[in-house]
């Protein structure tokens, strides 16, 4: 987010896989919903909530005595279409479905500073070559956790888990 032509707040996300690529180009804050849920992507559970399908689509196929259980989406700021950025999982690589998730303190602290009409510009381009799904996530050390001396580590994402270090 830039205020005055300077960066106030940046934020490490997972944007649109191959298929569903993030829209890119000018947008503007379309809405604000502080517990959204998506209509078109979730889980199927069984009916003692086991989930059957991970990654489901709402149109699919729900077994007997199973339900749809739509994603979460918290602090979701939609900019095109079905598009948005809100709080969510980052796996360490481009991952959802063409939203741009970010951890839930950046959301919380970017939902809290703009306004429908905000201006969003969307750029970059996401990775190629191996597939996605076979992608790791790495860590590096570094003198603050992103090598970036704009990041404030008052919104810091929590440390990897103990078996990651």
């Amino acid at each position: 987010m830039l205020q005055n032509g300077r960066v106030a707040l940046a934020s490490p996300i997972s944007s649109g896989r191959y298929g569903h690529l993030t829209e890119k180009g000018s947008f503007k804050v379309l809405e604000k919903e502080r517990t959204h849920y998506s209509s078109m992507y979730g889980k199927i559970v069984d009916s003692g909530g086991n989930t059957i399908v991970a990654d489901a689509d709402a149109d699919m196929p729900v077994p007997a005595g199973g339900k749809f259980i739509p994603a979460p989406m918290h602090y979701f700021m939609r900019f095109a279409g079905a598009d948005g950025m809100h709080a969510g999982y980052l796996p360490g690589y481009p991952a959802s479905h063409g939203c741009v998730r970010m951890p839930e303190q950046y959301a919380i602290a970017f939902f809290n500073s703009v306004s429908v009409g905000t201006p969003v510009t969307v750029y970059g381009r996401t990775p190629t070559g191996r597939y996605l799904g076979q992608l790791r996530p790495t860590f590096r050390r570094s003198p603050n956790r992103f090598g970036d001396p704009r990041f404030d580590p008052r919104f810091a994402p929590p440390p990897p888990p103990w078996w990651w270090r």
